[in-house]
């Protein structure tokens, strides 16, 4: 899974004066003008001096097919480059007049014809083992790129066939006829061929929909539901790839100790009920030294495996005639395999050799082996088992042939719990009442307990393996044609095979033999090798080397797709696996292959983990098709498979059969595959890196929301359902960092991750000039956003000058009905020390929009002194200082503030003015009463506020206040004004002159000048001297504006009363008072503003929006 395709721009030295000057005029090109956030180019060090060097002139960025390992973590190629293969000679240097005047652009659009080149020479090359392989031979040499030449039978149909048909089949099957019988074994293969024929049509629209690259279903997926879902399902395909190479491990053991070498078991059981343990702990012993040493065989040469897989596959195609011909010979000449019944029960044929109690041996009678089984002893007069005394013993065939009749006794299902004899009810029977107390005599009897649901589960890992053709899709001549038609092709011819096998060995099998699923009743037989021609040994040998690729194939695929997912990069954890040999080999995923595999190894039941990996089979077929449904239904752009015969009706049946299998199977199963699929999900949604693939999940999301828009902007929201949706304005540094990270900090826990939060920014200038400036702000604040955890959206706004820009952003950010109701802003804390008035400015105009639009307002003052999100503060309060009604605002922040971990220890208190005039003891049972009605747990206080006569203290900070407002007037006069003011001297000047040259009289009271330009500066620095003389002395000479007075009057007032209640609450939210009506007194205003919040740390100005945000109601 190693190939990438890396975009690399190709440059050419310019040659002549008229190329470097048309050149020079198009600008510097985008990928050289480098910052932090592009890319260089990699090369060595003598190349990259060689560029320094040099003049050169970007062209069109190609594709360069690199077939290295990805060390970057990112393996997979990216739907955002176009499908152009490298050419080294391949050169943009366009000379011509007939297209001048697209000449600019030919760094950005190539001519149609140059692309059209590049795609019509475009290769894609398989990514599994032919590179590896490969890789080994050349690893020096510059490999040759070939044209892939697979085409649907060799390159599809036959991968398909040899991955659905294996251990299942000649294990399992006959075991499931005669115990489901014959009708409900149709009903399973039916459901479960269903399933994978439905999945195939999915998977042939997905797999035609553009190009996919090796990594097959993972791909798909991934990029059709996104890196959410594709990892989840992706990681669950790897898992059950790597189950069913323990399942056919285990098949392979199963085979070797019961039917060809049962000599070779370790563990040997002397007793019957023994047998089952030593069974399993020899498959333990056996299994992991088989997965030991075909993991060796993987990591040493992976083309031995590819080789050998025609061989594996010439044994089942082999077998299956095999059984045909058995088929066809049992009707006119059955085998020969004889079924020993004792009453109507079917005795193993394990340690006798003849079918009767007793023999005539020189003329005596004597008792045979199968009587000293049943009796105390070898003597006629010794005591037997009572059913063995009371029933006859009688030969039957086991395989009657396909003329018998036998199939209507097969119809029917015969389940029966754990230790449940094996029976023939057509033959007679004689006592044995309890049959529990004979399960320990040699008798067949169910191994499990037998049921509808368990048989889906252990049957339907025969049919999977359809992804084999999409896997190889980079092998195939013409992948588009040919992996519809030879995955369904090979899906019908395997569906057949199952069907016909199920009828066949229901109408030639006998049914006792059919539910011996050891063949023990035929002296340790393979069962379905009983019916082969000519020999049992066929299906036997090809059974076991289908096993033995099968394991060898997932140990080879299951790696790879891990490989392939850790170098996409959307599981931190998963990155190590990425990495392997020096060849690309998927030495560590390897690694973990084998471990997991292990686990199933150790289970050591073939029918305890097909359930297991049918699960996560399943859950991917569901999202395949789940995958096809969506894309169909959202009718996206790029929605244009080649493959015409699906419709989503289709593909919601095929998710809605995966999704009943799962849960018929094994519910318990389903829900720890689910379980674990989910978590995968959250985990790469919360951990995982961000991708874009162009998925229909993303296409959902944005038709769902669409949809949601249009019903929000109907009508506005209630006041139950109001909750802040901030606009927060930030403040960026000269490197465009964001100033204070707190604002977000806050923001976070005042939205617990509800609600819309738009994050915006200012920049000055025009966007053309500052478009790298406004990405990398936006980049810059988004990485804060991560880092404060707030969960929104980023708004960066170039504007010819800062107040337009907020302006704009106020108006316009946000989106129909969801757009911020509130503003959040930083106070200006600078604003006495900065030169600039526009600063202060800016924020008071900020207000008065706010205002004007019906927004609320939210000002932290100290925002830096605030909590983080990793903070915990400890037990204290916030305190609500509520002057004026503002729609409830205040009442609601300290409880959204305490849902988060920061402030939930913290305590609510309430403090309200009251006048000389009011009721200080009702107004706090008022209030109580209304805190009840709201839900709200707070302290409640009354705070008389006196008329007292204004201080002299007030006097005077209001005049120090008017004082300096004038001399800021006077002082900081702007350069236009002094810029006029010279322009009124020049004119002056300019006058007299005139005056001179026509020779007009002048008075004796009258001067004469010439001006120059220092005559200009001294009299323009005289003039402003004695404006700023005069207006001292004005300002000496000042009284206070009475309205000032009063407003500074009450800011005292109102800091004295909350410092001395409030100095030590966490947190003090305050009622912000409006600005005033006439520009002229804002510097008042910031100064009022100063004065109200004079000695508190962290303090919270909020100011309504001029409707109610909360409700008593329900």
């Amino acid at each position: 899974m190693g190939e990438r395709f890396v975009v690399v721009p190709v440059y050419t030295r310019k040659t002549s004066g008229k190329e470097e000057e048309r050149s020079g005029s198009t600008g510097a090109h985008p990928a050289l003008d480098t910052g932090e956030s592009r890319c260089s180019v990699p090369g060595t060090a003598a190349e990259n001096e060689q560029l320094e060097d040099s003049v050169f002139e970007p062209t069109v960025p190609i594709l360069e097919y690199n077939r290295e390992p990805n060390k970057y973590g990112d393996g997979v190629p990216k739907e955002n480059s176009p499908f152009i293969n490298n050419s080294e000679n391949d050169k943009n240097n366009y000379d011509g007049t007939n297209m001048a005047l697209f000449e600019e652009e030919m760094d950005r659009h190539p001519m149609v014809s140059s692309l059209l080149d590049k795609l019509a020479n475009y290769t894609n090359l398989s990514q599994g083992a032919l590179e590896h392989e490969e890789a080994d031979e050349e690893s020096s040499k510059k490999k040759t790129v070939k044209s892939p030449q697979m085409g649907t039978f060799m390159g599809v149909y036959l991968p398909c066939l040899q991955n659905i048909l294996g251990v299942i089949l000649f294990l399992r099957l006959t075991w499931i006829v005669g115990t489901a019988g014959i009708l409900e074994s149709l009903a399973i293969v039916g459901l479960c061929c269903s399933c994978t024929m439905l999945t195939a049509i999915s998977m042939s629209a997905v797999a035609t929909n553009g190009v996919v690259p090796a990594g097959g279903s993972y791909y798909m997926i991934s990029r059709s539901l996104g890196p959410e879902f594709g990892g989840a399902v992706g990681l669950c395909f790897y898992l059950g790839t790597t189950f069913a190479g323990a399942m056919y491990i285990l098949g392979t053991i199963e085979i070797l100790l019961t039917y060809i070498v049962p000599q070779a078991a370790i563990f040997t059981a002397e007793r019957k009920e023994d047998e089952l343990s030593a069974l399993l702990n020899n498959m333990r012993i056996y299994g992991t030294l088989c997965l030991s040493l075909m993991a060796i065989v993987v990591f040493v040469g992976v083309k031995y495996v590819n080789k050998l897989a025609l061989v594996f596959l010439a044994c089942v195609i082999l077998s299956i005639i095999s059984i045909y011909a058995g088929v066809i010979k049992s009707s006119f000449d059955p085998p020969d395999f004889p079924v020993c019944m004792l009453g109507n029960r079917t005795l193993r044929n394990l340690r006798f050799d003849k079918c009767l109690k007793t023999e005539i041996v020189n003329n005596t009678t004597v008792s045979t082996q199968l009587w000293r089984l049943f009796c105390d002893g070898p003597a006629l007069n010794s005591t037997c088992n009572e059913y063995f005394v009371n029933n006859n013993l009688t030969l039957i065939q086991g395989i009657p042939g396909l003329a018998s009749g036998v199939i209507s006794e097969n119809m029917w299902s015969a389940y029966g719990p754990l230790g449940m004899l094996v029976e023939n009810k057509r033959l007679p029977s004689v006592g044995g009442i309890d049959p529990a107390k004979d399960i320990y005599l040699p008798y067949v009897v169910n191994d499990i307990s037998t049921f509808f649901t368990l048989l889906v589960g252990i049957y339907f890992p025969s049919v999977t393996g359809i992804m084999a053709g999409s896997n190889r899709s980079g092998d195939l001549r013409d992948a588009q044609k040919s992996i519809p038609i030879g995955t369904i092709l090979a899906i019908a011819t395997t569906s057949f095979i199952y069907v016909t096998g199920v009828i066949f060995f229901g109408a030639c099998i006998e049914g006792v033999l059919l539910r011996d699923k050891f063949g023990d009743s035929v002296k340790r037989n393979l069962v379905i090798g009983t019916l082969s021609w000519p020999s049992p040994w066929v299906i036997v040998i090809g059974s076991f080397f289908s096993c033995c690729g099968a394991g060898l194939q997932s140990l080879t695929g299951a790696p790879r797709l891990l490989q392939a997912i850790a170098r996409d990069g959307i599981v931190p954890f998963l990155q190590v696996f990425g990495h392997g040999k020096a060849n690309g080999e998927p030495t560590w995923a390897l690694l973990l292959t084998t471990g997991i595999c292990e686990i199933g190894i150790l289970i050591a039941s073939l029918d305890a983990v097909a359930p297991i990996l049918s699960m996560f089979f399943l859950m991917c077929y569901m999202f395949v098709n789940l995958a096809c449904a969506v894309q169909t239904l959202l009718r996206t752009p790029n929605w244009r498979p080649r493959f015409k015969y699906y419709h989503w009706t289709l593909s919601f049946l095929g998710m809605s059969l995966c999704l009943s299998i799962m849960f018929i199977s094994s519910w318990y199963y389903a829900i720890i595959a689910m379980g674990i699929a989910g978590c995968i999900y959250k985990y790469i949604e919360y951990r995982g890196a961000e991708k874009e693939w162009g998925d229909g999940i993303r296409g959902l999301s944005l038709n769902a929301a669409r949809y949601a828009l249009i019903r929000l902007e109907e009508a506005p929201p209630h006041t139950k359902n109001w909750r802040p949706q901030l606009l927060v304005l930030l403040n960026l540094d000269s490197d465009q960092c964001v100033k204070h990270p707190r604002l977000l900090s806050l923001t976070t826990q005042l939205k617990a991750g509800k609600g819309l939060t738009i994050v915006g920014n200012v920049l000055q200038g025009t966007y053309l000039s500052h478009e790298a400036e406004a990405k990398k702000a936006e980049q810059n604040i988004k990485s804060a956003m991560a880092t404060e955890r707030t969960k929104g959206f980023c708004h960066v706004v170039v504007s010819s000058n800062l107040r337009d820009g907020i302006s704009h952003l106020i108006q316009s950010a946000g989106l129909g009905g969801m757009k911020h109701n509130t503003v959040l802003v930083g106070w200006p804390g600078t604003w006495r020390q900065s030169e600039d008035p526009q600063s202060w400015r800016n924020f008071i105009e900020i207000v008065r929009e706010t205002t004007a639009a019906h927004l609320a307002m939210l000002v932290p003052k100290n925002v830096d002194s605030f909590p983080t999100n990793k903070d915990r503060l400890e037990e204290g309060t916030i305190d609500v200082w509520w002057v004026v009604h503002d729609g409830g605002m205040l009442m609601l922040l300290p409880f959204l503030l305490r849902q988060h971990k920061v402030w939930e220890k913290c305590k609510m208190r309430i403090f309200t003015v009251a006048q000389m005039d009011d009721n200080s003891i009702q107004m706090k049972k008022d209030l109580q009463m209304f805190l009840y009605h709201l839900r709200l747990d707070a302290e409640v206080e009354v705070v008389e506020m006196h008329d007292n006569d204004i201080s002299a203290f007030t006097y005077e900070k209001t005049l120090v206040m008017e004082q300096r407002s004038q001399m800021l007037k006077q002082m900081q006069l702007s350069r236009t004004e002094r810029e006029r003011e010279a322009q009124l001297i020049h004119d002056k000047n300019t006058a007299a002159h005139a005056a001179m040259n026509n020779k007009e009289e002048v008075g004796t009271d009258r001067v004469h000048m010439t001006w120059t330009k220092d005559k200009v500066s001294t009299e323009r620095n005289r003039t402003r001297e004695a404006n700023a003389n005069m207006a001292v002395r004005d300002m000496f000479n000042m009284k206070p504006n009475q309205s000032n007075v009063r407003r500074m009057h009450t800011a005292v007032k109102l800091n004295e009363i909350v410092v001395n209640k409030s100095q030590g609450a966490h947190l003090v939210l305050l009622n912000m008072p409006g600005p005033p009506r006439n520009r002229g007194g804002d510097e008042n205003y910031m100064e009022f503003l100063e004065v109200l919040l004079e000695g508190l740390n962290r303090v919270l100005l909020v100011r309504g929006g001029g409707r109610e945000v909360i409700t008593i109601y329900s």
